[in-house]
This record gives C-alpha cells, sequence and structure tokens, in this order.
C-alpha cells in the first residue's frame, strides 16, 4: 500500500519547519546512509504507533502576492496539498488570527481534504482556550493547540493526524508490477507510456493516480500484468528555482514509493542531471528496482565503442547504484521496448528472489576464507552466519562479533560475493548487523 502523505501549510513564520524537524529529526534508518545520495529534507518519512507516512514541508503561503519567490512559495504549497491525504494547517498563537491566516483557509476550502487547524507557540496549557478562541472563526473542527518547540501536545497531535488518514485496502492491482517512469522533462516519459500500452493492444482508460498527481496506466505482456506509473506533472516549460526543483523532486518520490521498478529516463543528447542522481538516490534508499534508460539513442552518431563508453560515464555517475543496468531504447522508433519490459520484470523477480540460508553462508564463509575481515587494535571482525530475513528489498541479517569493525569496504566486498553467485541484477541489497551476544569484548 502507498505511504500516506502530511502537508505542513501555513503562512510565513508560524512554526512549520520546528514541528517538521521534531517530527522526523528522531528516524533512524535500518542501514547506514551511502555518500552522496541523502534526499531533501523537505520530504521525510516517519512513523506513529507503527504507522508509517511521509511529511512535506512548505515555504509560507502568501495567497495575494506580486512577488516572484513568494508566488513560487505558494505554488510549491498547492502542489503539496494535491499529494496530501492530510493538510496540517499551522497558525501562530501569540500572533492571532490574521487576514493572511483567513486567505490560507480560504485556499484549503477549496481542496476538500482533511484539514487539521493546529495552533502553534501555545506554551502555556492553561492558556490555550485564549489563545485558540479567534480561530474558531476560520470554520475547520476545533482548533489544536501545540507548542513545536516545546514538544507540548504533539502526541495527541500525531494520534489525530494518524487517524486522519485513510484506512487502507485490498487493491487489486497491486499484484502488478508497478513501475514508476520518471526523469527530467521532454525526455520520452509519457511517449513511453503511449509507446508500451498501443504496442500490446490493450489500452484502457487511465486510473488517476489517487492525489499523487500521476497516472496509472495498466497493460498487460506476455501474460503478465503491469501498472506504468507517469510523473507527467514533472514536465516545466523553462528553467525554474531550486523551491520549485524540490517539489518536482517530491513528486517523482511519491511515485517512487509505489512502485516495484524505477525507470530513470535520460535524454541520450544532454544526459544525466543532478536531478536524476538526486531522484536515483532515493530509489536506492527506498530499495526499489532501478533500471537506467537512455532515450533518443536513434538521434545520436555512433562509433565503434559509442555505447560502451556512454554506459561507463552512467555507472561512473552512479557508483552507489552500479547494480542497475543501462538500456538504450528510442521510443519514437520503438527500438528495444520489450526488452526493456522483460528486463523491468526480471528485476521485479530479483527483488523477490530468497536465497537459501545453507547456500547463503557457503558463499559468506568462501568470501571471508579469500579476504580476511577487517581489523582494528589486534581485534578482528568474525563473521558467524547470515541468514535473509527479507525480500522487496532484499534483507540479509548478519551475525558478527562487533559492529564497530565492519567497515563499509568490506560491506561492500561482502554485497558483491553475493551478487556474483545470486541473480540480484537491478535491485539494492540490504545488511543488517546484529553482534553475537557477549562476543564484543
Amino acid at each position: 500500500m502507498n505511504k500516506p502523505i502530511l502537508a505542513i501549510v501555513g503562512r510565513p513564520n508560524v512554526g512549520k519547519s520546528t514541528f517538521f524537524n521534531r517530527l522526523v529529526g528522531e528516524r533512524r534508518a535500518i542501514v547506514e546512509d551511502v555518500p552522496g545520495v541523502t534526499r531533501d529534507r523537505i520530504y521525510a518519512e516517519t512513523e506513529w504507533n507503527g504507522k508509517e507516512f511521509a511529511v512535506i514541508d512548505t515555504g509560507g503561503i502568501e495567497v495575494k502576492t506580486d512577488d516572484t519567490i513568494r508566488a513560487q512559495m505558494r505554488d510549491q504549497a498547492v502542489i503539496a496539498m494535491d499529494m496530501a491525504d492530510v493538510i496540517l494547517f499551522m497558525v501562530d498563537g501569540k500572533e492571532g488570527l490574521t487576514a493572511a491566516d483567513r486567505e490560507v483557509a480560504e485556499l484549503l476550502r477549496r481542496t476538500g481534504k482533511e484539514v487539521i487547524l493546529v495552533v502553534n507557540k501555545v506554551d502555556a496549557p492553561s492558556k490555550a482556550y485564549e489563545l485558540i478562541y479567534d480561530f474558531y472563526e476560520l470554520g475547520f473542527d476545533e482548533p489544536f493547540p501545540i507548542s513545536a518547540a516545546n514538544m507540548t501536545n504533539i502526541g495527541d497531535l500525531l494520534d489525530r493526524i494518524v487517524g486522519g488518514f485513510p484506512e487502507e485496502e485490498y487493491d487489486p492491482s497491486e499484484e502488478s508490477i508497478h513501475i514508476a517512469i520518471i526523469g527530467k522533462p521532454n525526455v520520452g516519459k509519457s511517449s513511453l507510456v503511449n509507446a508500451l500500452t498501443r504496442q500490446n493492444r490493450v489500452i484502457v482508460s487511465p486510473i488517476a493516480g489517487t492525489t499523487r498527481d500521476t497516472i496509472d496506466t495498466p497493460f498487460t505482456y506476455k501474460d503478465r500484468e503491469y501498472t506504468l506509473i507517469d510523473t507527467a506533472g514533472l514536465r516545466r516549460k523553462s528553467k525554474v528555482s531550486d523551491s520549485i526543483e524540490k517539489f518536482s523532486v517530491i513528486r517523482a518520490i511519491a511515485a517512487i514509493e509505489r512502485c516495484d521498478v524505477c525507470i530513470l529516463m535520460i535524454d541520450a543528447a544532454t544526459g544525466l542531471t543532478e536531478q536524476d542522481k538526486k531522484i536515483a538516490g532515493y530509489a536506492h534508499e527506498a530499495g526499489k528496482g532501478m533500471i537506467f534508460v537512455v532515450n533518443k539513442w536513434d538521434l545520436i552518431e555512433k562509433e565503434t565503442n559509442t555505447m560502451r563508453d556512454y554506459e561507463k560515464s552512467i555507472k561512473a555517475e552512479m557508483l552507489f547504484a552500479s547494480y542497475a543496468p543501462v538500456i538504450f531504447i528510442s521510443v519514437l522508433k520503438k527500438i528495444r521496448l520489450n526488452e526493456l519490459i522483460e528486463r523491468c520484470a526480471r528485476i521485479a523477480d530479483s527483488r523477490n528472489t530468497r536465497i537459501p540460508t545453507g547456500k547463503l553462508n557457503s558463499v559468506i564463509e568462501d568470501a571471508v576464507m579469500m579476504r580476511q575481515p577487517p581489523s582494528d587494535k589486534g581485534r578482528r571482525l568474525k563473521v558467524y552466519y547470515a541468514t535473509q530475513i527479507g525480500t522487496a528489498p532484499p534483507l540479509f541479517s548478519f551475525s558478527i562479533n562487533d559492529k564497530e569493525l565492519m567497515h563499509f569496504s568490506y560491506s561492500r566486498y561482502l554485497e558483491n560475493k553475493i551478487r556474483e553467485h545470486f541473480d540480484f541484477e537491478g535491485t539494492s541489497i540490504k545488511f543488517v548487523w546484529n553482534e553475537k551476544r557477549g562476543e564484543r569484548r
């Protein structure tokens, strides 16, 4: 199922970012971060009482403004509201109700979304009613007093937020392979969707992509069901500010969250961009399948090793995702489109591969014998055994004597050995290190 999304909106300087940081700042990842692929802090994931959800922070909304930057900030917030399942509307209890609050409230009413009105900076609970009284005028449910700075009443607010998320229901389409098609504008994302569905002659009416500003298009190829997630909303006409770029990334992230395999489309003539790397980094961290698709290859003037050299350059830029294959296509000429879909199917299958414990440990034992584990101050790393504890992405638990001795380079060595023996093409694999009790010292 999709992770629900919470958007935090309001006029400037009411404490939105403070609340965002409090909400997501203590979250810990299962595996260590990979340098260079950390996601923007404007989008993060957290959980409350076992319920995982995504949070989007926004700049302050000024509805009536002629300032270009402020108008862009307003547009960002509108994008976030479109994507959200629940909107947290934050106001300032110390400053009181303002005309700007009324304008934001009117904007929110048009969304038809679940809106929770939160009055921030209520530092003294005894003064709560006095500070929230004027905000009843906005016409939402009872205002919720909090202090983001002091973490006052945050737990009750999170209960309210989680309660506002839609109930999870079984969706038969989840049985299909979900493929997110992402990339910068004009690389051929929508054209690829059209080419694939028309080619297979099973065009169906597009299903609205919930509130994520994407379009889901199901189709069948060789008796397997697929759903293409087209992030058409990323399209832009001209150069835009960094702030708008961040929300383009957020839309792509929302699509990645819902997919099994991520197709990162690259224009053969222009190559990779920083935004491409950022999105690929998120797909890697999220454990999604990934394939780099170079489109418009028919327009490139070629020599003997053109394809090989181009692939090498992509791999050099994407070292953290060296497992991801590169395929060269032409949507216009319909070159290698069948191969692309078949590759996506193999990647989806590899994410669900499960390795028997005996075979896995045989590979690990041989790897340890071939390359001695690292040591520090006379104490050497010991790898006792490994077992696979999860799929999609494949997750392996290692029993070792000391986590501090497991260097990143040795972890990468073990990963490479696993990949040499088992088919994990196109998917990241994750490791968890567990110290054997009594063995660390």
